[in-house]
């Protein structure tokens, strides 16, 4: 069996290592990865590296990132990943794709597996997030293209099928993002600050990780700032992770140039794995608006503050704190995640997405399933939805 995975940006990859570590290591398994996009981009880390360095089969990479703060970079981009990937895909002929998410590769990675009549498996599909982010309907739209879907939540199945998706194509498996928590080594603190040959030692630090959105993309660096001028006024230090390649994210990485010789922050554009969970596991919360907070953070569990209009109306656990922009509601909010009632609260919390053995339950399913009677997807989705009774 040959199975081809599209990956571009580290965020993604990192939701997905454990899924393909069993595929890689499975003798009966031919697997490789496609790499494009952010992955091949020196501003964002070049983080193909990690890949390699992870003993994954690469079997071609395509460079397709227009590294600009644009509105239309994005989209030239994923026109470049198109036009070059197609004959790749003929000419490996593999017998499945695989792809997560919500970027502009899964949809790229979709198309052609349906005009070239491959299976495929949408990871995440059917989340739904009301920030007006072009991200939202993509991962829908991709929903609609792919063959089989393995979904983390009973809602995410439910909506899937609402959008009109026969449910024997859909497997809710959990969040594949949640099994390195379980995974991982653990490292201390001063393991950590050694790894990273970081001289300052902190007692107390949080997890900073902040991306732009069409809604606040003006003010993406004022609202950046916000949340490092509070944290620095509450006393409390923090690993920062650059922000992805959406338009907007200039305006973060000059706010990080203003901050860079502050002793209270360590900013990084990429971390290992191993070094970014123990962070995670060791910060009093996370703060910013990444899907990680929401997701992720509850498997530890940590606070999360998650601030401004990204990730509003995504289902969340018990320790989102939802806040706003400025300064004083930021402030406001660190004083919640602070408090001993509310770490009391979630000291105990039982993560919704999961319980950190969904990559196994994926892989059973990819080693057990016939998805040649997946590839074409003949059902109407008035009858999947009316009986025709209902039917006037």
């Amino acid at each position: 069996m040959k199975i081809v995975a599209f990956t571009a940006i580290r965020s993604e990859y990192e939701l997905m290592k454990d899924v393909y570590h069993l595929l890689n290591n499975d003798k009966e398994i031919e697997f490789g990865l496609i790499v494009s996009g952010a992955h091949l981009s020196k501003t964002f880390g070049y983080t193909v590296r990690e890949i390699e360095n992870d003993g994954m089969k690469i079997f071609y990479k395509i460079e397709t990132l227009i590294d600009s703060d644009s509105k239309a970079a994005r989209i030239k981009s994923a026109a470049i990943l198109l036009q070059n990937c197609i004959d790749i895909v003929d000419k490996l002929q593999p017998d499945l794709l695989i792809y997560a998410g919500d970027r502009e590769e899964v949809i790229v990675a979709a198309l052609v597996g349906g005009y070239l009549e491959i299976p495929t498996i949408h990871f995440f599909g059917g989340d739904h997030v009301k920030d007006s982010h072009i991200d939202n309907p993509v991962r829908h739209a991709t929903s609609k293209l792919s063959s089989v879907h393995f979904v983390s939540t009973e809602e995410h199945r439910d909506r899937l099928i609402k959008m009109g998706e026969a449910s024997h194509r859909i497997f809710v498996i959990g969040s594949v993002a949640l099994d390195k928590f379980k995974n991982e080594p653990y490292l201390t603190k001063e393991e950590i600050f050694r790894e990273l040959q970081i001289r300052r030692k902190w007692d107390n630090f949080c997890l900073v990780i902040f991306h732009p959105i069409p809604k606040e993309r003006e003010i993406s660096g004022l609202i950046f700032e916000n949340i490092l001028t509070s944290l620095k006024e509450r006393k409390i230090s923090a690993f920062v992770i650059y922000p992805n390649i959406d338009p907007g994210n200039r305006k973060i990485i000059s706010v990080i140039e203003k901050f860079k010789g502050d002793e209270n922050f360590f900013f990084a554009e990429n971390l290992p794995r191993k070094i970014f969970v123990n962070i995670y596991r060791n910060s009093l919360f996370i703060i910013g608006n990444s899907s990680s907070g929401i997701i992720e953070s509850a498997s530890i569990p940590i606070p999360a503050i998650n601030v401004g209009y990204r990730q509003r109306g995504r289902k969340a656990n018990e320790n989102v704190i939802f806040s706003g922009i400025n300064k004083e509601e930021i402030l406001q909010s660190i004083d919640v995640a602070l408090s001993e009632d509310f770490r009391k609260k979630i000291k105990d919390i039982k993560n919704i997405y999961g319980d950190g053995c969904s990559a196994k339950r994926a892989y059973d399913l990819i080693k057990t399933l016939d998805f040649k009677k997946f590839v074409f997807k003949d059902e109407d989705p008035i009858e999947l939805f009316y009986s025709p009774a209902k039917i006037i």
